[in-house]
């Protein structure tokens, strides 16, 4: 994707998330923990892009599990930033910037969180 269609697609609006991405959500979720797992929708304001003034307003879908928070951002088409955390202070990424698949984007946090997990344990 050229810089012009990256820009021209921050301009605009970034969709909600659509009922393929609910599924997606929904079916991993489920198993990854054997139980279906309430998630909630909301908005938030981030910089699409480092050097960006101005904040951008995401569509996000965000779910607890065991003391642990979740977030995935809608950065735009195809595209998800996530994150996990226990407190404001203590957030989490897997390393990878952005994501062009839900699915991964959703796998690699659920496991970089585990992972975490099982450190804080001593188990690794």
């Amino acid at each position: 994707m050229s810089i012009f269609q990256q820009v021209q697609q921050t301009m605009a609006t970034i969709s909600d998330y659509g009922k393929s991405e609910e599924w997606i959500i929904k079916t991993t979720l489920k198993e990854r923990y054997g139980e279906d797992v309430p998630f909630q929708y909301a908005d938030a304001e981030i910089r699409l892009a480092p050097a960006d003034k101005e904040l951008s307003n995401c569509p996000v879908v965000y779910w607890e599990k065991e003391g642990c928070n979740f977030v995935i951002f809608k950065t735009g088409d195809r595209r998800y930033r996530c994150q996990f955390f226990y407190r404001g202070y203590q957030q989490y990424g897997t390393g990878v910037h952005e994501y062009d698949d839900l699915s991964e984007c959703m796998v690699s946090l659920l496991q970089t969180q585990a992972d975490h997990d099982a450190k804080e344990r001593g188990e690794i």
